[in-house]
């Protein structure tokens, strides 16, 4: 039985690097005879241009039915304008809503191939490899109320809600305890407990399923001390799991110190292991339509929609060793580019990766 993929390029780069993934997918959808079946839908500015909205019904309802969703990037200047609720970044939040997928893991790799790229000394970042478990659909980007009001004095004041409830901790917690559990065993869990009221829910919530995990072990830290360790040390890391705001600046964080943002992939879990994958950078208006954008994110995307949600670790194998194969050459886009190396268009890298695969 075929599996269905929806593929959502979205805006500015985003259709750029999709491009060059679907292409990578598309061999290896081929060479492996995976059976998979691709789509296309609008979400974020490029949906609201044709249906007036960020997230259209039909995009929602067919995300709600294939098998696995590949996301590129959304948002940009040219939507600024617009009233809030119509940014294209309420598309991206609302689909990770309406499916559930609270999960989000972002790996940071370092190849060692780009150990020079990295704004930290090699010798610190050397064979890193941390994964950052992300709360997705909770916390403050979510938790009512919020809004902007004028106070009796004529003052504006905005406000959101911090908030997570006891279920939506221990569902992430489970989740990185168990990724922590199939590799080096030690997780990091990340919160404000000195300060903030839920994340000491937090921290008492991640110690109770802790029990369950008795090969696991674990630590906290502030999240003002995870980012300096980060920087300092990363090396220290394993799993890491936090909410979804810390998570969100943290695995930005973290992705700089592989040398650019534009290498790093992510998956977004549902409680069933259904998913979205998406590069981790955003849309990048300013090199948009002028081959420079690294699609080399959204390729190690696809590999980690076919080990996490499609089940064709194989065909993950072959593409992560073909984008390994193919920075070996010296090939770079602008972002990792350094002297001595060859510079190479988003097409062109594309190019690349498709030739280096073995399938």
């Amino acid at each position: 039985m075929s599996k269905q993929v929806l593929i959502l390029p979205g805006d500015y780069i985003g259709p750029e690097i999709m491009a060059e993934a679907v292409r990578v997918l598309e061999k290896v959808n081929q060479g492996f005879q995976l059976g998979l079946e691709l789509e296309y839908g609008l979400l974020g500015g490029a949906a609201l241009d044709v249906h007036g909205v960020p997230l259209p019904e039909e995009t929602l309802a067919r995300a709600k039915e294939v098998d696995a969703i590949l996301l590129g990037a959304v948002g940009g200047p040219k939507w600024d304008g617009v009233e809030r609720h119509l940014r294209p970044e309420k598309g991206l939040l609302g689909i990770r809503s309406e499916l559930q997928l609270f999960g989000n893991l972002r790996p940071a790799i370092l190849y060692p191939q780009l150990a020079d790229a990295s704004s930290l000394k090699p010798e610190i970042v050397a064979g890193l490899d941390i994964l950052i478990v992300r709360e997705l659909t909770g916390g403050i980007y979510f938790g009512e109320p919020r809004g902007i009001r004028t106070l009796e004095n004529g003052e504006r004041e905005g406000f959101n809600t911090y908030v997570y409830n006891e279920s939506e901790i221990r569902r992430i917690a489970h989740l990185a305890f168990s990724l922590a559990r199939k590799r080096d065993g030690r997780l990091c869990s990340v919160d404000k407990s000195n300060v903030l009221e839920a994340t000491i829910l937090w921290r008492e919530v991640v110690e109770e399923v802790a029990k369950d995990y008795p090969d696991v072990e674990l630590s906290h830290l502030y999240v003002d001390n995870a980012a300096m360790q980060l920087v300092m040390q990363p090396k220290q890391f394993d799993v890491m799991v936090t909410g979804n705001m810390f998570g969100d600046i943290l695995s930005d964080a973290a992705a700089m110190l592989t040398g650019s943002i534009g290498m790093l992939p992510s998956a977004s879990l549902d409680q069933a292991g259904r998913g979205m994958y998406e590069p981790c950078h955003g849309s990048a208006p300013d090199i948009a339509g002028q081959g420079k954008a690294n699609p080399l994110a959204t390729i190690l995307s696809v590999a980690m929609m076919l080990r996490y949600t499609l089940a064709s670790a194989e065909a993950a194998d072959a593409i992560e060793q073909a984008v390994s194969a193919v920075l070996d050459q010296g090939l770079r886009t602008p972002d990792i580019h350094s002297d001595g190396q060859q510079l190479v268009s988003t097409v062109e890298m594309g190019d690349a990766v498709v030739a280096a695969l073995n399938c």
